[in-house]
């Protein structure tokens, strides 16, 4: 497959710190910047932070896009836009600024530079709920199992936790 080819992606942008909003939006901003078309982005939704509830509360979306970037050099990106936003190394699952996530790169998968679909996108209820919203038809390239079946696999304390703003 030729690196020019258009394909179509689901990435999910988070925050926890700052103005979360305006975190996300510049996030947005940034990948059109870079190229980047944004096809669709779901509406707001907000959950308690994981695994530790302490920390503030997490502002996420998700965004279908295309670009003709190889999901390597679109990982390259996303890692640039959350560093120029602020985002600093920190352990892992603490409070960000901003996270982006490839969850689902044209329906592959793969282990080369990167996992592919994202490795626990399936279990998160702040990546379900918003892809469910943009894509009520999304089947996860591995498990084979359509959205609506994924949220009903999830917890009941999961789907109580989210909020859509």
């Amino acid at each position: 497959m030729s690196e020019n080819l258009v394909k179509f992606v689901y990435l999910g942008i988070g925050s926890n710190l700052g103005n979360r909003k305006k975190n996300i939006e510049n996030a947005k901003s940034r990948l059109i910047q870079r190229d980047i078309k944004l096809l669709q982005s779901s509406s707001y939704y907000e959950t308690p932070s994981w695994p530790n509830s302490k920390y503030p509360k997490y502002l996420n979306i998700v965004l279908r896009i295309s670009t003709s970037f190889h999901q390597v050099k679109l990982l390259k990106i996303c890692k640039k836009i959350e560093k120029s936003l602020g985002r600093k190394k920190a352990p892992k699952n603490s409070p960000r600024v901003c996270d982006i996530d490839i969850l689902d790169y044209a329906n592959k998968q793969t282990n080369k530079g990167i996992k592919l679909p994202h490795p626990e996108m399936h279990k998160r209820n702040f990546v379900i709920f918003p892809l469910f919203e943009i894509n009520k038809n999304w089947v996860h390239p591995i498990s084979q199992k359509n959205i609506k079946k994924i949220i009903f696999s999830l917890s009941n304390k999961d789907i109580r936790s989210i909020k859509l703003l």
